[in-house]
């Protein structure tokens, strides 16, 4: 893992919600130069600038490799489900805070489709279940 932010509440305990981003990711189109700052490490950069709830951290992590949908992030909900994101935006930030939250203050382990922004409802790659998912909802 590399670098991220959490509030104080967060790094004293484990948080209820990990947002990984991907620093690698370069946005469609993005011809810069190899040795330019990714869209992926902004959107970290972006994310950390930003208010973070209490209960979720921020991690950057090198390749979540989706790179055909590029930009990417993966939400980790500790006994909760773990969502992936794809076909983000480097002003995304906003966005993935607030579904962070959403999955954070959820009962059931699972994001509320309502209340989601749009781009986590459009750019959702994969919803896994929790290894410990009770048997009545296998």
């Amino acid at each position: 893992m590399e670098s991220g932010c959490a509030p104080e509440a967060a790094r004293d305990t484990a948080p209820a919600v990990t947002l990984f981003i991907c620093t690698t990711c370069r946005a469609p189109g993005n011809d810069a130069p190899p040795d330019a700052e990714r869209d992926g490490a902004r959107l970290l950069a972006s994310a950390c600038a930003a208010t973070v709830s209490d209960g979720v951290a921020v991690v950057g992590v090198s390749c979540l490799a989706n790179c055909k949908r590029a930009l990417s992030a993966a939400m980790v909900r500790r006994d909760g489900w773990t969502y992936v994101f794809g076909d983000l935006s480097p002003d995304s930030a906003a966005d993935l805070l607030a579904g962070a939250a959403l999955l954070a203050g959820s009962q059931d382990g699972l994001m509320p489709w309502r209340g989601r922004p749009d781009a986590l409802k459009r750019g959702m790659v994969a919803r896994i279940p929790p290894l410990s998912l009770p048997k009545e909802t296998r």
